[in-house]
């Protein structure tokens, strides 16, 4: 019997409440772990970006997820990406990038001289939070001060470059089809946060602690850069892509394309439905 299975798995398999709530430390101590390599931790440029068409596709998104970088110096800037200051003679928010990247296909680098909106100069540690921010803002983490001078964002699927973060944008169903498409022991590691700013806490947060995070889009988000009002943002650190891509194929009674809406009385219960209502009498 297998030993980890995801949410679709268990309630196909009428494992319900007893599978669901297993501990994610179910794997069998005679199981001996296999030696990873580094390289085969970290997939390559094309395997990121079939990862970004394998999203597109199953969940039928709207717009591309997005391919981000913290970038520590300028030579990390590939050839041809989009600087607002420079190519454009313009200054944009980091949002406002996103959505170039998301909508239009363009790679655009963001340094410091480029930005128009403070929160994301702050939330990335290229200029020093003033004490006068609680006054006027949420609180909020922020990456060391210097660590990068700047971030750059492309489509997952035509990025030439390996990603730190994924981010997409998507409606409630697409977020739920994507997270019951999850292990059973990766649920915990999924966090959310819904006040401002969602440029920092669909970056910072997911980085610093290597978990997932479903954000809300904040008000600027929606003012600036058209942000759509069924929009919510979900960001995953690049090392739990495999896993992620992996259960969102396997389809299943939950998956985005083939739960479809239907309202009738005494529907068909899945089994575990069936035996949770014997237990009571029902």
């Amino acid at each position: 019997m297998k030993n980890r299975y995801t949410r679709r798995e268990a309630l196909e398999l009428g494992l319900g409440a007893v599978a669901l709530g297993a501990s994610a430390t179910l794997t069998s101590a005679a199981q001996t772990p296999k030696t990873v390599t580094k390289e085969e931790r970290m997939p390559a440029v094309k395997d990121f970006n079939t990862y970004g068409e394998k999203l597109e596709h199953t969940l039928i998104l709207r717009t591309s997820p997005i391919a981000l970088k913290m970038l520590e110096t300028e030579s990390e800037i590939p050839p041809g990406a989009f600087r607002p200051s420079r190519d454009g003679k313009c200054h944009i928010a980091q949002c406002q990038a996103f959505a170039l990247s998301r909508r239009e296909g363009k790679t655009v680098a963001m340094l410091k001289e480029d930005h128009w909106c403070p929160t994301a100069l702050m939330a990335y540690g290229m200029v020093e939070k003033p004490d006068s921010i609680s006054a006027w803002t949420h609180p909020y983490d922020s990456f060391e001060r210097g660590k990068y001078i700047g971030v750059l964002s492309a489509p997952l699927k035509s990025a030439s470059f390996v990603p730190d973060l994924v981010v997409a944008y998507m409606n409630n169903a697409q977020l739920r089809a994507l997270l019951l498409s999850m292990k059973v022991e990766e649920v915990p590691e999924v966090r959310g946060h819904f006040f401002p700013p969602s440029c920092g806490y669909s970056v910072v947060d997911p980085i610093k602690t290597g978990k997932s995070w479903v954000v809300l889009p904040d008000p600027g988000e929606y003012q600036r850069a058209l942000t759509a009002e069924d929009e919510i943002i979900f960001s995953v650190p690049r090392d739990r892509m495999p896993g992620l891509v992996a259960g969102l194929e396997a389809g299943g009674m939950f998956s985005y394309k083939g739960h479809n809406m239907v309202m009738l009385p005494d529907f068909e219960q899945p089994q575990f439905y069936k035996d949770l209502f014997k237990s009571w009498g029902l």
